[in-house]
């Protein structure tokens, strides 16, 4: 592999000799031969020497004996330390065996060793991040390298595989592994293998992609050279990895590109060789029989010179390194006509799709392969060699069994990653296996191996699903060739499994036919994408000419998926108002007619994935799901998918893992986007919540990204804490939020000076939406004809409806939706209720629903407001001052949530406001409050009426910079001046103590006020204190939502207008008090447990038992029914073999 040499050379010869010499001949005990011996192999490799250790500990980023504090499962805390830590790079963690070299005994004590780093690992700060290697040294002897390169918690595997992962001391003669271990040292990200893979990837796509763009010119038909392109590259896999003799290939183009004539003959004559085995006339001896499908029916492209010119190009690239994952989606890109400017593009990086594979397939594959091996010990202690290897073997078959599905598989980036791990798996059991049994065993050669029979696909995109088979095939013959140097496999090389369908994964239908109308004419609709000029106007309206037609589907019903034991992927991010111009609106009705009384309409279109998923989990039918989706998964319109099975009585799904936003970069166009990682099981239990804490700029497309680590029950907001997603909407706030206008059509909008050239007198009214707020106000208007009929439009306002009629209704008149195209002169949605609610106003309040900065303030009734504005119809000041407050703030955030790549807080007006539960004011405190929202809402007004250039989001930036204590730059030393910040801070400071005080929480006053991110979300690394004070203010905010639920139901509601609200109604007060969480109570069992009679069940029991705190024997074994202490004292043994468990002061922990 081509590393990056980092000024590496090679070291003195004599040195390295003299090294393994001295420490062939040592012993002695690892505390006092291990630092030595480190220090001399650093001196040797010429690598910089550990520092001295300071007083310090998150100083000691090279140091000996780096400190940790280990927390044990029942809170308890232990001290340990690392041998040697180097931070960003590795931990090394070192043992003096005294065992032979690769017996039974070394390797146990080397996993022994494998496991204490691990624990190392996890201990280390949150803030330092996971290091990308473990290494374990037995002193004097050898080095072993574990990888994680994704750093997010998984686990570490053999590096660079269960074969080659040990270096005895003598491979330090090898200038490849001096070289492996100086990038160890100085920068391990170079060894990550998908790094290399990606540059080189990169370029044979560009090749191939425009070999695709000359062959589309010719006319040749995309889905032709899509096979053809296949046939080519896998060709060329071959002949690099010794399924056809080396560079056979590359020196037949060469001959051919001299008479490129008979290219499509030869071709054909080495395919068709190449599909039935035995000799080929072409190459002059026998090859392999391929078989598969690939080679089925070839039918070569013809090709001139240059076009061969550039399949040389792509064949002399080393393809045993292209990755084929990312090769597979900028394929894709190539092959598509519309994509293919975008192969430049970032793909999504291996790390992030790892992230996601590890928790839901590896992690759980691996816990049970932990629980085997220690199940292995067991019987290995008792004599019973025969048994032991009866549990290798039966675990190996499960794993080769294992079928893991992708319903939205595109070029299969999730499954080959998920092939690859399995395969790292099966080598690590493979060689337990060969070494109980001397060698004897190997079952990759017999046929039951981990293969792409298990990997299950559904794509949609014929492309795709074609491409998706040979990047697993391509994937799994190089795993093979990775680990034997050789496919020694045997005939015919490839399957066709037909593991990869190309189908739809939501829908099952028995036709798909274009809708006629009465005359026999296919329906058809604007294809959304198709302009001309305007005659009259010059400007661009739709082109009638450009249609689709309009399909129906017949008898839709819900797709079946394919069995499988894990569902993970990526499915499409669509939202909700794009699913019709992207789908069409046959296939939306239809999918919205099959799942009506299960996914709302209001649902992106991910959410019909992670809802099958969740079905199929928590029937059973398969152990866990894992998707991608965008970061909107927590929002109102999504969660409440989530909500129907976290809350379901009957079998539950729970949240196992969830990263609520993270980076990612979409396979499709290469975009940047913000998304949210869940995984799900069903029944009930903890889950794991991981939150970017920080993200810089790494190598390739992947950012670095540093994650938190909390563990609770995870609510369908994403959250761990305050249940705020489970909230309840309060009377009290009911029919005052609305939304605002959705005018529909640019030429419903216009500027002053088009609005001077129409009648006076016409319904036109300023209009206003979030950058007006927030940003520089436009000065617009708009029409609003709410109220009249085109008629009365026309004879009261005929240059309106001539302007009307010239702008707004030619987009009308090809829209979908019939009632746009019959009132095309009014808004598509005119919002009755908002109007109602605001008549009888003189002003109201409104916020921006997607915002940097959530802000408050009050407009004119005359205004109208954009449909990205909420609206709230009160004209009470002390209401807009509680809605200022850091507490409605940190409320708003908890249950909106975030939005988009610019991770904005957004306001859902049903979640954010109609559930919270305004304080009581007594009249002195809402006449405070009344007092600072009006100074407030003035400052804020007089300021930008001065100074026009000056935003609310400037003057908000310049105040969250003036909270975190950081120095100001020039320009926004003259916002500070101009918005009079210090002032609006001080305003922002008392109208908290206020609101605070009404609630009667002022302890919590005393931590918060002040604080940075009051108004735009912190980073998830806040100060403790800060953070503990925000999720008390949360829990107390829950209790008092249900205290105002318990109040109202009983009559007493807290009316926020009651003359508009409930002028009829009357209250009866009743007095509650916050209700104290019930005191947990203990259940006693009927009975004690039997004791599992498979071992393997027997160790899952007991690891099951110390996570839940330490034991002792007695107490373990007095569990069961018959008490059985020796087995359970066998079982312990085997742990503490494998470092999986320890005995302190007469208990067993984990």
């Amino acid at each position: 592999m081509d590393i990056a040499k980092n000024e590496f050379a090679p070291v003195n010869a004599e040195q390295v000799e003299e090294f393994i010499n001295r420490w062939d001949q040592a012993g002695g005990s690892e505390r006092a031969n291990y630092q030595l011996f480190l220090t001399e192999l650093c001196t040797v490799l010429r690598l910089p020497h550990p520092d001295p250790a300071g007083d310090t500990t998150e100083d000691n980023a090279y140091v000996f004996e780096r400190r940790v504090d280990i927390k044990s499962p029942d809170g308890s805390i232990s001290r340990g330390y690392i041998d040697l830590y180097k931070r960003g790079c590795f931990v090394i963690e070192a043992k003096q065996t005294g065992k032979a070299l690769d017996s039974i005994g070394w390797d146990k004590a080397m996993l022994r060793a494998q496991n204490q780093a691990d624990q190392y690992v996890r201990a280390l700060p949150v803030k330092e991040g996971r290091p990308p290697f473990i290494v374990v040294t037995d002193v004097g002897r050898s080095l072993e390298l574990y990888a994680e390169f994704s750093r997010s918690g998984g686990a570490y595997v053999p590096f660079p595989d269960p074969s080659h992962h040990r270096l005895r001391l003598t491979d330090l003669r090898d200038p490849d592994i001096q070289q492996r271990l100086h990038c160890l040292w100085h920068n391990p990200e170079q060894l990550d293998p998908s790094k290399h893979a990606a540059r080189v990837t990169r370029e044979v796509s560009a090749k191939l992609a425009e070999l695709a763009r000359r062959l589309e010119q010719q006319g040749y038909e995309v889905q032709r050279v899509a096979h053809f392109l296949k046939r080519c590259l896998f060709t060329m896999f071959s002949e690099d990895v010794g399924l056809l003799p080396g560079e056979s290939f590359t020196q037949l183009l060469q001959q051919q590109q001299k008479n490129p004539e008979y290219f499509a003959d030869s071709l054909s004559s080495l395919w068709d060789s190449m599909n039935r085995g035995g000799y080929s006339p072409l190459l002059n001896q026998k090859i392999r029989r391929f078989n598969g499908g690939l080679f089925n029916g070839v039918d070569p492209i013809p090709l001139d010179g240059d076009q061969i010119s550039l399949l040389i190009d792509a064949a002399k690239a080393d393809w045993r390194y292209v990755e084929p994952a990312i090769f597979g989606t900028l394929l894709e890109r190539a092959l598509d006509p519309r994509e293919r400017h975008k192969l430049g593009a970032h793909y999504t990086p291996r790390a992030y799709v790892e992230r996601l594979v590890m928790p839901t397939l590896i992690e759980p594959l691996r816990d049970q392969w932990q629980t085997v091996q220690v199940a292995t010990e067991a019987w290995l202690q008792q004599g019973k060699t025969d048994k032991g290897m009866d549990e290798l073997k039966q675990f190996h078959y499960q794993l080769c069994q294992i079928r893991v599905l992708d319903p939205a598989c595109g070029s299969a980036n999730f499954l080959y990653v998920a092939l690859e791990h399995m395969k790292r798996l099966e080598g690590e059991v493979l060689n337990l296996i060969s070494e109980l049994s001397a060698g004897q065993v190997s079952f990759d050669i017999k046929g039951l191996t981990v293969d792409p029979h298990q990997f299950l696909g559904l794509e949609l995109n014929p492309r795709a699903a074609a491409i998706a088979e040979i990047v697993l095939w391509i994937g799994y013959l190089q795993w093979h060739y990775r680990i034997h140097g050789k496919l020694d496999i045997p005939d015919p090389v490839l399957k066709d499994f037909r593991n990869i369908q190309h189908k739809d994964a939501l829908l099952d239908y028995d036709a798909c036919e274009v809708v006629h109308d009465d005359n026999g004419q296919p329906v058809t609709i604007w294809d959304g994408i198709s302009y001309k000029k305007s005659s009259t106007t010059g400007e661009l309206i739709p082109d009638e000419a450009g249609r689709l037609p309009v399909y129906n589907y017949t008898n839709p019903r819900k797709a079946i998926w394919p069995e499988a034991d894990y569902i993970v992927g990526n499915p499409p991010f669509i939202g909700k108002l794009n699913m019709r111009s992207a789908l069409g609106d046959g296939y939306v009705g239809a999918l919205r007619q099959v799942y009506k009384s299960e996914v709302p309409e209001s649902a992106d279109l991910v959410m019909y994935w992670w809802h099958k998923a969740a079905e199929e989990v928590r029937k059973q039918e398969a152990e866990r799901f894992g998707f991608i989706t965008t970061n909107s998964l927590s929002q109102t319109f999504n969660r409440r998918v989530m909500e129907t099975h976290l809350n379901e009585d009957q079998n539950p799904l729970m949240l196992l893992f969830v990263i609520p936003d993270h980076p990612w970069v979409d396979s499709a166009n290469g975009a940047a986007v913000r998304i949210a990682m869940t995984v799900g099981k069903a029944g009930y239990g903890y889950g794991v919540l991981r939150q970017v804490l920080g993200e810089n700029d790494g190598s390739e497309d992947a950012k670095e990204v540093t994650l938190n680590y909390r563990e609770g029950t995870i609510f369908s907001d994403l959250t761990i804490g305050a249940n705020v997603a489970g909230s309840s909407i309060l009377s009290a706030n009911k029919r005052l939020s609305t939304t605002g206008v959705i005018p529909h059509g640019s030429g419903m909008v216009l500027s002053s000076e088009q609005v001077s050239n129409l009648e006076s007198s016409a319904p036109i009214k300023p209009y206003r939406n979030g950058k007006d707020l927030t940003g520089r106000s436009r000065n617009m208007f708009v029409i609003d004809c709410y109220g009249l009929s085109d008629d009365q439009v026309r004879i009261q306002y005929p240059k309106l409806y001539q302007w009307l009629l010239e702008r707004v209704k030619p987009d009308r008149d090809v829209n979908r939706d019939k009632d746009l195209r019959n009132k095309w002169w009014l808004h598509r949605r005119n919002n009755e209720d908002m109007r109602s609610s605001l008549a009888e106003l003189s002003r109201y309040i409104v916020t921006v629903m997607t915002s940097k900065h959530r802000v408050f303030l009050f407009l004119d009734r005359s205004v109208m407001p954009d449909q990205m504005l909420v609206n709230i119809a009160v004209d009470d000041s002390s209401i807009l001052g509680v809605l200022s407050s850091r507490i409605h703030f940190l409320w708003a955030l908890a249950a909106g949530g975030r939005l988009g790549v610019g991770n904005d807080s957004r306001y859902n007006k049903t979640r954010c406001f109609d559930t919270f539960p305004f304080p009581e004011l007594e009249e002195s405190q809402a006449g405070n409050i009344r007092q600072l929202a009006e100074q407030l809402d003035t400052l804020r007004k007089r300021q930008q009426e001065e100074y026009p250039e000056l935003t609310l989001t400037g003057m908000y930036n310049v105040l969250e910079k003036q909270r975190l204590g950081e120095l100001l730059n020039d320009k926004e030393k003259i916002i500070h001046q101009q918005g009079l910040v210090s002032i609006l801070r001080e305003i922002h400071d008392e109208l908290d103590r206020a609101v605070f005080a009404a609630y009667g929480w002022g302890d919590l006053a005393k931590v918060l006020v002040g604080k940075p991110g009051a108004t735009t979300p912190l980073p998830n690394n806040k100060p403790t204190e800060q953070a503990e004070a925000e999720e008390e203010l949360l829990i107390r905010l829950v209790a008092l939502n249900a205290q105002r639920v318990a109040e109202e139901a009983q009559g007493h509601i807290r009316w926020l207008r009651p003359q508009y609200q409930a002028p009829d109604a009357s209250q009866s007060c009743v007095e509650f008090g916050l209700e104290e969480k019930p005191q947990a109570t203990t259940v006693t069992a009927q009975g004690k447990e039997p004791w599992p009679k498979i071992m393997s069940e027997q160790v899952a029991v007991v690891r099951a038992v110390l996570a839940k705190g330490p034991q002792t024997v007695d107490m373990l074994a007095s569990r069961f029914k018959r008490k059985p202490t020796k087995a359970i004292l066998q079982v312990l043994a085997a742990l503490e073999v494998l470092g999986h468990a320890k005995l302190q002061d007469d208990l067993w922990r984990l």
